[in-house]
């Protein structure tokens, strides 16, 4: 009797430290699939994520990474995601503007002006919204990761003025406004899924692509590319993401076990991507790229060269979302 009471009090204390009643905690793995290879600090932290989420439920709610695109490439995982055949994923806020067009903002040029700055509106009432209007659509955000500020990097020439950017045949994400500002650029778009990038880079079928440090160094891009440009053109917060059909089969302690895991884990991401950006931008160095950065009146000229492309794209629903996403900013500036 004794011994059968220390083992009910003992397992009760240990629900207690979790805060979890298991009781209505199934058991069930989670695939999470996405771009980044391993080793990145976008797939170190779905490790963790992992490792939090197991430790909240007991071991009975686990996640299973596939890194480097071994799903398939963004748009396929979110169909499947749709489909209820992966649970999970983690990718630039902007590919879901092929599902909700208002997502368009997260890959407008230029919008935001730092980390803090952004890691703001995505934590408040904006990047909520933003996420609730993907349940029509079978999807559900629990948070935004970062991937950081988007460079460019390419095989032909160093860009030292926004005119040697013209000409390029540039890889960029597969949604209209990438295509745009490109175009805008003088520059030749060529929308690709992320895990044909190498190669066409090594087979010199695009002269260059476009993405932060940390992408770049983690996909070993200076083997196959010279010159890097510090433009910092775009910055890409990342949604973590789940499948509804899923989510709606979760009881009340199973999506709060999620939910609690994603933002405990977002703050471990946000640091882990931040402290490696400077790391990154030396390895590629080291390995063989030369940086370049443009003079100011340079980059006022790159940002005046992308306002066309932003009033283009704000139109309609996206207008509205503009108007309160520059109304934030303008908020957080004063």
């Amino acid at each position: 009797m004794y011994h059968k009471t220390l083992k009910s009090l003992i397992g009760a204390m240990a629900v207690l430290a979790i805060g979890y009643s298991h009781a209505q905690v199934s058991e069930r793995t989670l695939k999470l699939g996405m771009q980044n290879p391993k080793g990145h600090p976008m797939e170190v932290s779905a490790n963790k994520l992992a490792e939090v989420v197991s430790a909240k439920s007991g071991s009975k709610m686990n996640i299973k990474v596939f890194p480097a695109g071994q799903l398939g490439g963004d748009h396929q995982t979110v169909s499947a995601l749709q489909g209820g055949t992966v649970e999970m994923t983690i990718l630039n806020s902007g590919i879901l503007a092929s599902q909700v067009k208002e997502f368009e903002v997260f890959d407008f040029p230029f919008m935001f002006a730092s980390s803090k700055e952004a890691d703001t509106i995505v934590d408040g009432a904006f990047g909520k919204n933003m996420h609730d209007k993907l349940a029509a659509k079978g999807i559900v955000g629990l948070g935004y990761w970062e991937l950081g500020f988007r460079n460019i990097s390419n095989g032909r020439r160093p860009i030292k003025t926004v005119d040697d950017i013209a000409g390029l045949k540039l890889r960029v994400i597969p949604n209209p406004i990438n295509i745009d500002w490109v175009k805008a650029l003088n520059a030749n778009p060529t929308p690709l899924p992320f895990p044909e990038v190498y190669t066409a880079l090594e087979q010199k079928a695009i002269d260059g692509q476009e993405n932060p440090l940390t992408v770049i160094a983690a996909n070993k891009m200076n083997e196959v590319q010279q010159f890097l440009l510090l433009s910092r053109h775009q910055y890409n917060p990342q949604s973590v993401i789940v499948s509804k059909k899923v989510w709606d089969t979760f009881s009340p302690d199973e999506k709060k076990i999620l939910s609690d895991a994603v933002a405990e884990v977002t703050q471990f991401q946000r640091k882990l991507a931040r402290d490696q950006e400077g790391a990154a931008l030396e390895m590629l160095k080291k390995g063989g790229m030369t940086v370049t950065e443009l003079p100011p009146a340079e980059v006022i000229r790159l940002r005046q060269k992308m306002l066309p492309v932003i009033e283009k794209h704000s139109v309609g629903a996206t207008a509205e979302t503009v108007k309160a996403l520059n109304s934030e900013l303008a908020a957080l500036r004063k």
